[in-house]
C-alpha cells in the first residue's frame, strides 16, 4: 500500500483489460493502488469472472464494472456509476484489443470484412468511445493510456491486428488534438511482447517475441509486464503534464534497431 507519498496519490483511475494475474492492465492496477491511486476495473461477459477472481488477488481488491466496449448503453452505466462513486475522474487505462481468428495467423489475403471491422472497432475504435464516455468527468484534465504493439512495420502473423493498432495509432493522435483543450492528454504504451492471455491468442506468438532476443539493446523478459506497468503510471501521472500525442516505446529499444544485434 501506498505511504502516503505515491506517484499517483489521490487519483481516481479506471483500468481495463484485465483479465488474469498474468495481464499488463494486472500490472498497472496493482502499481497504481501501491502509488497512491483509487482503482476500479472493467470487465464484461463471461470473462468477468476472470477479472473479479483478479481483482480479489490484489492487496486492496478493487470493485470490476461492467463494460463492452462495444455496447452504448455500458458505456451510459459505467459513466452513471462512476459519477455516484467519485464524482470524477482522472486517468484510464484502455488496454482491449481483439480479433478473430480468421484475421491471424497469416490469414490476412483470406480474412473477410466483417472479421477486419470487428478487429478495427474493439481494438480501435474502442479508444475513441471511451474517451467520448470518460472525458467529460475529468473536470480537472487527465491522463488517457492506450496499450499498442509498433503498427510502423508489418509483422508475421499480426494481420489484421497490426492494421487495427495502426488505426489506434492514428486515433490516439486525433484525441490528442481534440481533448488538448480539456487539458486531458492522450497518449499509448508500445510495449514489447509479453506472455499475457492475449498473446496467448495470437498464433506465432512465441516466434515473434524470440526476435527480442536477437535486436533489443537491453534484455527484454517477456514474462514480466512491470516495465510496461510503470511506464502507463508515468503517463497516468502529473509528471507527464506535458506530454499528450505521444506513442512510448516500452520494448527494450527494440523498435530504434535496424538489424539484429545477435547472431
Amino acid at each position: 500500500m501506498a505511504d502516503g507519498n505515491g506517484l499517483l496519490q489521490g487519483k481516481r483511475l479506471l483500468i481495463t483489460g484485465v483479465l488474469t494475474k498474468g495481464s499488463i492492465a494486472y500490472s498497472v492496477a496493482e502499481r497504481a493502488q501501491q502509488e497512491g491511486a483509487e482503482v476500479l476495473l472493467t470487465g464484461f461477459g463471461r470473462t468477468r469472472r476472470m477479472t473479479e477472481r483478479a481483482a480479489a488477488r490484489m492487496p486492496d481488491p478493487p470493485d470490476v464494472l461492467e463494460l463492452d466496449v462495444n455496447s452504448p448503453d455500458d458505456f451510459d452505466a459505467l459513466v452513471a456509476e462512476l459519477k455516484q462513486r467519485w464524482g470524477g475522474l482522472d486517468g484510464a487505462l484502455h488496454a482491449i484489443a481483439f480479433a478473430p481468428g480468421d484475421a491471424l495467423g497469416g490469414n490476412f489475403m483470406s480474412a473477410p470484412p466483417e472479421s477486419a471491422e470487428q478487429a478495427f472497432r474493439t481494438s480501435a475504435y474502442s479508444f475513441k468511445a471511451l474517451a467520448e464516455a470518460l472525458a467529460p468527468l475529468m473536470d480537472d484534465g487527465g491522463s488517457l493510456v492506450g496499450m499498442d504493439f509498433d503498427a510502423s512495420v508489418a509483422w508475421p502473423v499480426y494481420d489484421w491486428m497490426g492494421v487495427a493498432k495502426a488505426a489506434l495509432e492514428s486515433v490516439s493522435r486525433y484525441l490528442a488534438r481534440d481533448l488538448g483543450e480539456r487539458h486531458v492528454r492522450v497518449n499509448l504504451i508500445s510495449a514489447g511482447p509479453v506472455e499475457t492471455p492475449a498473446a496467448q491468442g495470437i498464433p506465432g506468438f512465441d516466434a515473434l517475441a524470440g526476435l527480442w532476443g536477437k535486436q533489443a539493446p537491453l534484455d527484454w523478459d517477456s514474462a514480466d509486464p512491470v516495465p510496461v506497468a510503470d511506464a502507463v503510471l508515468f503517463l497516468l501521472s502529473d509528471l507527464s503534464r506535458a506530454v499528450t500525442g505521444e506513442i512510448l516505446h516500452v520494448d527494450g529499444g527494440f523498435h530504434a534497431m535496424g538489424a539484429p544485434l545477435k547472431p
